[in-house]
Formats: structure tokens, sequence, C-alpha cells
């Protein structure tokens, strides 16, 4: 096939079109195994089958390519979560455990999840990119969680609460969740986990969202009852 014909023409834009992708999913793979400060470009560039000229094309420096794996990987699905919440109707409990479950089931599933354990072990050396983290992943993340709680409290589904502490109690044993995966249980010193890790997210969500329901003043005398007994 002639390089100027038209397939080959094709086939090389299509390739170039890719290498994004292709790289941020090299950078992901490395930086997970050996850590961000431990792996050089060029090892990034060779995994995707790139020059390093190649790669300072796309990310002219290491922590502009963490930045676009963080992005690409975690942000963007928590803006496609909070676009996904504001158009589900329903019961508030029903729709954060739906949300939830799914998000952070596809997110465990994936090799994004190495992110957090990522994050956590490299960024106290990197304040850029911890600030970025924490523009682009924690504050949207909380947000998201926190217009859910403030919807259940408005509708009178769960008791006047502090969202804050809320928001943390959801969220934080979610990301111990990943970071588990990529720590202890990629070690194979703990299975348990790892056997069912949806199911813990449906129960761990349930548990609180229940803990936050509205209960009537008959309910909660009958709960105190029991308690006294």
């Amino acid at each position: 096939m002639s390089p100027l014909s038209p397939d080959n023409c094709l086939f090389r834009r299509r390739r170039k079109e890719a290498r994004p992708a292709e790289l941020l999913d090299a950078a992901l793979a490395l930086f997970v195994e050996k850590g961000f400060a431990a792996t050089r470009s060029e090892e990034v560039a060779r995994a995707a089958g790139v020059s390093k000229g190649t790669l300072y094309l796309y990310f002219p420096s290491k922590e502009e390519l963490l930045k676009a794996v963080i992005q690409h990987y975690i942000a963007n699905e928590i803006a496609a979560g909070a676009e996904e919440a504001a158009a589900i109707e329903g019961p508030t409990p029903l729709v954060m455990e739906q949300l939830l479950v799914g998000w952070w089931g596809r997110m465990y599933e994936s090799p994004a999840s190495g992110v957090f354990k990522l994050v956590v072990t490299e960024v106290r050396n990197f304040p850029e990119i911890a600030q970025f983290y924490v523009e682009r992943v924690i504050e949207p993340g909380e947000a998201l969680v926190a217009n859910l709680l403030r919807r259940g409290v408005e509708r009178g589904e769960f008791a006047p609460i502090d969202i804050d502490a809320a928001v943390h109690t959801i969220l934080m044993p979610l990301v111990l969740l990943c970071i588990h995966k990529h720590t202890l249980g990629a070690c194979g010193s703990s299975k348990n986990l790892d056997a069912d890790p949806i199911g813990f997210m449906r129960a761990h969500l349930n548990l609180v969202l229940k803990g936050l329901e509205l209960r009537a003043p008959a309910q909660l005398g009958e709960t105190t009852a029991r308690r006294a007994a």
C-alpha cells in the first residue's frame, strides 16, 4: 500500500488521534506500578510505542501528564456522574445507591482505581498536583454527594444532618476500598474486601443511608424503648 494512499493516510490519522489515550493508559499503568517519581518519561513513551519527543508533543512535562491522567480517568467521570444525578428522579436514597454503587463499581473494576493510591502516596512531594486533584476531584466529588444529601433533607427523606460529615462518611470507605485493591489486595494479604467489592459498597451505603432516614416521633420512641430494655 502506498504511503500516500487514502487508506494509509486514514490509518495514520486514526493512529495519531489514538495516541493521547494510549499515552494516558501507559502512564497510569506505570505510575501505579512504579510510582510517579520513579517513572521516567521515556518509559511511558516506550510503553505506548512512541518516541519521547512524541510524548512531549502531547504532554510537555511529566507533571502535566499526571494531571491529564487524573482529569481523564477521574475528573471527567465525576462530571458525568453529576449530570446523571441531576437527571435521575425517584427517592433520594435509591438514587444515591444506584449512582454511587454504579460509579464506584466501574471505577473499582477499571485501572482508574489506581489513581487514588497514586495520589495518596505521591502528592505530598508535588503540591501543584495536589491542588489540581483537590480542585478537579475532591471538591466536585464532595459537591455531588452533598447536593444529593441536601435534596434528601429538603424532601423530608433524611433527617437534618451535618452535610460535610455525612459526605466524608460515605466517600472515605469507598476511596479506601480502591486503595486497598492496589496495596494489600495486590499482595494477596487480605481477600475479604476483594471477594465482593460491589457487595461491600452496597452494604456500606445501605447502612449509612438507613441511618440518615427521617423517622417519625413514634418510631423514635420505639427505638429508645428497645435500647433501654
